[in-house]
């Protein structure tokens, strides 16, 4: 039987036509599909812009399903996940992205940043310590040793706190010396007030002022623990030392420094400094401590308060008129009881302590701001003052 070419020569244009129109098919849908990424991107940025994140959710996830390869929309969905607070989502989108073996460096290292990011929005530091640590060497370096000082900060772990500290140092990414001082600051509460290890303490003290011979908690917390130990003359001193170097804390150690002053005999020497400090910045706490170290040296309690008049003459002060109505007496003896307790709830907000930083007030000073966890952020004078 005879093979018959005409056959073959019909078919070959047949064949042509079909993958002609097979391809013009898969063109057309390619670039439909094409046409609806852009499309539900789009969309999602709109809802994105009008804050409607679920709508806005939705569209990027249609786009992601359209165009798995678009590194850009699974980092927008992945932050979209963790404002809204779906953390285990987040973090499956940024592992996903870390699996693909075909991801640049760039968005590889951005994916881990997300994902540390992802870990330390939900709380499992441990996990979050890891990715952060993962950035060492990457353009997300500084900023992931920021965010695990902060980390060991809130855990208390100030050796770790140090290590990292001091590596920010050595990039130059800021100053540390007082922050490091104050991690010296903690570790000698914790070996004064759990162990009654002073002589650690003390030591521990001694290297925080090296460290930052300026700052002021270091000499206060130093001349405690020597007050504490009966050695009142070192705690004397140390306390004298901050009219050099951090004359503003000052009226935190005022009536500590009358009282020592007045123990060692050394109670002029006491005034002296703080009047030269008041001389140059009023303050109601210094103004306080003048009045006892005049009781202590023998002035009559009706001429010592004057030093409460002779403050609020310079500076109108509630705190001042409360103590000084403390002690004052009223033709009618029942109105002073009612009116001593007005004065003084009106001025007890007045004599609290504002952080610069987040505003949280307290009662007592702190060297660190429990609202926002800024260091020095409370200014050593009353909100009356500020």
């Amino acid at each position: 039987m005879e093979f018959d070419l005409s056959w073959l020569l019909l078919g070959v244009p047949i064949v042509f036509a079909l993958g002609w129109l097979a391809s013009r098919f898969d063109l057309r849908q390619l670039r439909i599909e094409n046409r609806q990424a852009p499309k539900a991107y789009f969309k999602g940025l709109n809802y994105l812009l009008n804050e409607q994140q679920d709508q806005a959710i939705d569209a990027f996830i249609e786009a992601v399903q359209r165009d798995p390869d678009t590194t850009e929309l699974h980092f927008a969905l992945g932050n979209l996940f963790r404002r809204r607070g779906e953390y285990e989502r987040a973090v499956r989108v940024h592992e996903h992205l870390l699996s693909r073996a075909d991801l640049p460096l760039s968005d590889r290292e951005r994916a881990q940043h997300a994902l540390a990011l992802d870990f330390l929005k939900a709380g499992l530091l441990d996990r979050a310590e890891e990715a952060l640590r993962k950035l060492d060497g990457t353009r997300y370096q500084d900023q992931a040793w920021l965010t695990l000082l902060s980390l060991y900060e809130r855990g208390r772990d100030w050796p770790q706190a140090t290590a990292v500290a001091q590596r920010l140092a050595q990039r130059q990414q800021g100053d540390f010396a007082h922050r490091l001082a104050h991690y010296l600051c903690e570790q000698a509460a914790t070996a004064q007030a759990k162990h009654k290890d002073f002589q650690r303490a003390q030591q521990l003290l001694r290297d925080a002022i090296a460290q930052a011979p300026d700052a002021a908690r270091p000499r206060i917390q130093l001349a405690g623990s020597m007050a504490a130990q009966g050695d009142s003359a070192t705690a004397f001193a140390h306390l004298l030392e901050l009219e050099d170097h951090a004359p503003q804390a000052l009226p935190l150690v005022a009536s500590e420094l009358v009282r020592i002053g007045n123990e060692l005999g050394e109670l002029e020497r006491a005034r002296s400094v703080l009047r030269r400090r008041y001389a140059v910045d009023p303050s109601v706490d210094i103004a306080d401590a003048l009045v006892q170290a005049d009781v202590a040296s023998g002035v009559s309690l009706k001429q010592a308060r004057e030093g409460y008049v002779r403050h609020m003459v310079q500076e109108p002060s509630l705190i001042a008129a409360a103590r000084w109505l403390s002690q004052e007496s009223f033709a009618h003896d029942g109105a002073h009881e009612a009116v001593q307790r007005s004065v003084e709830d009106a001025a007890r907000p007045l004599a609290r302590y504002r952080c610069a930083a987040c505003g949280f007030e307290a009662q007592g000073y702190f060297w660190q701001c429990p609202g926002c966890q800024a260091w020095d952020s409370f200014p050593p004078r009353r909100i009356e003052e500020l």
